[in-house]
């Protein structure tokens, strides 16, 4: 199929420019402004995580479909407010593109860690962090991407262990320590405490496992999910509710749902 983009690009900024139309325009899409708009935009971009998640290529095209169209839309918001257009969206990703990638777009050659490092470098620069190196990391996002952020930014600088063993041996540490918090009475802050600092060690972990914290939490979830659910269905083709199953007695069926999913 032979697609002209830079004419469907155009197409699609006058549909939107139809729909925020005051006189002609769609309601709803009139009524918008950033704030409103941006919890459908952060769930678009779990709806595509979740087609890729399944490897559903056709729900992919259209999910990232409904994400670039969440991107005109604030472009448009941002024209209307005299802020800046969609061009000028295009023309910054692409300068800090090649800006960021001098080991692609010149003739130096440099191995996977330098160019990581030199990453997160121009990012600094960029966002002059002399307030400090988390000070770019936002708060207003979900906490285990905000943790993984902070490690990282962390270890661009060299604040950070050199190998696996340490990682593992301070989830266990921090583990321990939240067994001795729930020991006492009357200590639910520092046992939420002790765990969020178990949480945040598993993150580090997958950090150095080069795992995503995220995207392993999703597959644990769907397995989980799937697993539950032949329980389930087992337990209603023996006319059993699962309210009157002793412990022991679903602990065995979950033995067996995860042979068989």
């Amino acid at each position: 199929m032979n697609i002209d983009v830079k004419n469907k690009i155009d197409e699609l900024l006058d549909i939107m420019t139809q729909l925020r139309d005051e006189k002609k325009g769609c309601p709803w899409d009139i009524k918008q402004n950033f704030d409103s708009l941006a919890p459908y935009t952060i769930e678009e971009a779990y709806e595509v995580a979740e087609a890729i998640q399944h490897k559903n290529f056709s729900a992919l095209k259209e999910e990232l479909g409904d994400l670039l169209f969440h991107v005109i839309f604030h472009a448009q918001l941002a024209k209307e407010s005299q802020a800046f257009e969609f061009a000028d969206i295009l023309e910054c990703v692409c300068n800090k593109l090649i800006q960021r990638h001098p080991h692609v777009f010149s003739s130096d050659l440099v191995s996977d860690k330098e160019s990581v490092k030199d990453w997160e470098g121009y990012k600094r620069v960029e966002h002059d962090e002399e307030k400090g190196i988390l000070s770019g990391i936002g708060s207003n996002q979900p906490a285990m991407n905000q943790a993984y952020k902070l490690q990282k930014k962390a270890a661009s600088v060299g604040f950070d262990w050199k190998e696996l063993p340490p990682v593992m041996e301070k989830l266990e540490e921090e583990i321990e320590e939240l067994k001795e918090e729930i020991k006492l009475e009357h200590n639910q802050q520092r046992i939420e405490e002790e765990l969020g600092d178990v949480l945040f060690s598993c993150i580090n972990m997958a950090r150095h496992l080069e795992i995503s914290p995220e995207w392993s939490l999703r597959l644990a979830n769907e397995r989980f999910t799937k697993r539950f659910t032949y329980i389930e269905r087992l337990l209603n083709e023996s006319g059993e509710e699962i309210e009157n199953c002793s412990s022991m007695y679903l602990e065995a069926l979950w033995n067996q749902a995860k042979e068989f999913t």
